[in-house]
């Protein structure tokens, strides 16, 4: 064995290794029986046949439970996360505010709702609107769906968005301001577009947190994907597939929006590297005079 592999750890004998396979095995053991027991189990409540998956080839499941389903989920992650951007960028400019009231009002309101778990944030905006008739009762589970992820991820975006312009070298704002401009130009124009850049993967990936958050909307009487499948399974009594089947629908909706954001991401890295490169033009050539008495080479004459 090499002496990289054996850095951070001994290496183990004959006898540990031999323990080690011997784990091995007892773990794979015990989950084949496991799975064995989930198998049984689901086969005597008739969960595993053919006919379970019937209703999926019919066109009135869709149109009744999983098209609203993926409809309302889509809509509410689409405006949870423009929101939510927007939300962060303000919070996040406003952490880094001159002013102490802006970064102290900024900071607690991000303090605040990263602390708060997302599902009590939609239970207790639901009551809220509901008591104070702030929406149509028909739009409630929405509203409090959507502002209850706007608040969140958008505490957390304004996190990414102060640390990726803490991130960028302070030299650029002190040039910038050493050349006249003032905070606002230099945080549009300068610092931001920058920023942007470098905490782009880290906004997709909230992005896809909200996606998959919405799905608590159900617990509110939302119409979502995952209401919709429960509400498909307790219709035909095939919890398992409907199940499945509505994993599947995230998993694609997922990775649609974790794609799309890439090649978002990839086009706004290729355009600034387009925009910034810079052409090399040929060297001028500046004639030299010689001194008198000396040449060319800076040697004086004999």
């Amino acid at each position: 064995m090499s002496a990289r592999a054996t850095v951070l750890y001994d290496a183990p004998g004959p006898r540990a290794r031999a323990t080690y396979h011997a784990i091995s095995a007892l773990v794979v053991v015990l989950l084949v029986a496991a799975g064995y027991v989930v198998y049984r189990a689901l086969d005597s409540k008739g969960q595993l046949t053919a006919a379970k998956w019937d209703p999926f080839l019919e066109s009135t499941s869709w149109t009744t439970y999983l098209l609203p389903g993926i409809r309302g989920t889509l809509i509410a992650a689409a405006l949870s996360i423009v929101f939510a951007l927007i939300l962060g960028f303000v919070l996040g400019i406003g952490r880094l505010s001159d002013h102490h009231s802006v970064r102290l009002v900024s900071g607690t309101i991000v303090e605040l709702f990263r602390a708060v778990p997302v599902l009590i944030l939609m239970i207790f905006l639901y009551q809220i609107f509901a008591e104070y008739r702030v929406f149509k009762s028909s739009y409630l589970a929405l509203a409090a769906v959507v502002t209850g992820l706007t608040l969140y991820n958008g505490s957390v975006i304004a996190e990414l968005v102060r640390a990726g312009i803490r991130s960028l070298p302070r030299g650029q704002t002190e040039a910038a301001s050493a050349l006249g401009m003032r905070k606002n130009q230099v945080m549009r124009l300068i610092l931001l577009p920058q920023a942007v850049t470098v905490m782009l993967p880290a906004i997709i990936s909230q992005m896809v947190v909200a996606l998959k958050d919405s799905a608590l909307g159900y617990l509110i009487g939302y119409v979502e994907v995952v209401r919709s499948g429960q509400q498909l399974g307790a219709a035909f009594g095939n919890y398992l597939p409907s199940l499945l089947v509505v994993a599947a629908i995230m998993i694609v909706l997922n990775s649609s929006l974790t794609v799309l954001a890439t090649r978002v991401e990839k086009q706004l890295r290729a355009g600034r590297r387009k925009k910034g490169a810079v052409t090399p033009e040929e060297p001028q050539t500046i004639p030299v005079m010689a001194v008198p008495g000396m040449d060319i080479t800076g040697e004086q004459k004999p």
